[in-house]
């Protein structure tokens, strides 16, 4: 199929990065509006023929879930236009924390999320850094998860950073942060937590030895910004240079902005999956990834290989 019946459109909550995506593929942006009613309730319109098209739709999940209510309802506004196959780029997978039933009576939302994506009609998912890799299973249709690493590890690179030692938060991060050390050939560092209770932190000891270095601590979300603000001050006071922190998904809920500001990284590198709010912290930098999403519609569409892109 010709580039010409390929249309990315966005959604409104990452409408913005949507823009930049369809930019540096070399198209412009669908055009769709959301008709809102009194009551709350709305509808999305797509505003020109996608009959016969490939439809790539960029909406991050991010709360309120009206934003993955929007989503399913322009995947199904597609199918019912006759659009020949309907791919959605997710930036941020919501609720993919909730991977497993992990006491009981709970649900599992990425599963659910997973069903209700597949039966409004998508035909594939093009996403970034999910929080557990095996939601890719609860699909039956193609999932390409796609790595931050691409994007971080060059511009870590760049950096040129000296006695440079990368560090997880915790034990479940330290996959992906041994990834990033290996990758980037130095040493690794880990922080282990104790919760009693979801967004607190009871107590954090680290295994590794930090001292002289300069750290980066590797995250794939900062929600309350509890956990990593406390694994940054322990490298620090076990007798660290620097730290920085590099996370994919900036959710910043609650007081997560206060607490970066007044905590004692240096910098905090994050994507823009979603978009910071008004107050964000000074010390966030963005690394954007228009051109990593850009790259995977073009080959998705020539059937070029993706994996090549991973790092």
């Amino acid at each position: 199929m010709s580039e010409k019946f390929v249309s990315i459109f966005a959604g409104r909550a990452t409408h913005e990065l949507g823009e930049r995506v369809a930019e540096a593929y070399g198209a412009p942006l669908g055009k769709s509006t959301v008709v809102e009613f009194s009551d709350h309730e709305f509808q999305p319109c797509f505003e020109e023929s996608i009959r016969g098209y490939h439809v790539f739709i960029v909406q991050s999940i991010v709360p309120p879930t009206d934003n993955l209510m929007e989503l399913l309802l322009m995947i199904d506004a597609a199918r019912r236009a006759s659009a020949h196959k309907i791919i959605a780029v997710i930036p941020y997978f919501g609720w993919a924390r909730q991977d497993r039933k992990d006491q009981p009576r709970v649900s599992i939302g990425s599963k659910l999320v997973a069903n209700l994506l597949t039966a409004a009609g998508v035909d594939r998912i093009i996403t970034l850094d999910l929080h557990a890799d095996q939601i890719q299973g609860f699909f039956d249709i193609p999932v390409d998860a796609l790595y931050a690493s691409t994007l971080f590890i060059d511009h870590i690179q760049k950096m040129q950073i000296e006695d440079l030692l990368i560090a997880a938060p915790d034990i479940g991060g330290s996959k992906r942060a041994s990834a990033y050390a290996k990758r980037l050939g130095c040493d690794l560092a880990i922080c282990h937590k104790q919760r009693s209770r979801a967004n607190v932190v009871d107590s954090m000891t680290l295994i590794g030895d930090v001292k002289d270095k300069n750290v980066i601590l590797i995250d794939d979300i900062i929600d309350t910004a509890g956990t990593i603000v406390k694994a940054g001050q322990l490298i620090m006071d076990n007798g660290a240079k620097s730290v920085r922190a590099f996370a994919t998904h900036a959710v910043c809920s609650g007081p997560a902005m206060e607490r970066l500001d007044n905590s004692v990284f240096s910098e905090v590198v994050v994507t823009d999956s979603i978009p910071l709010r008004a107050n964000a912290s000074k010390k966030i930098k963005v690394v954007s990834t228009a051109k990593l999403f850009a790259e995977v519609i073009r080959r998705v569409e020539s059937y070029e290989s993706i994996s090549s892109l991973f790092k």
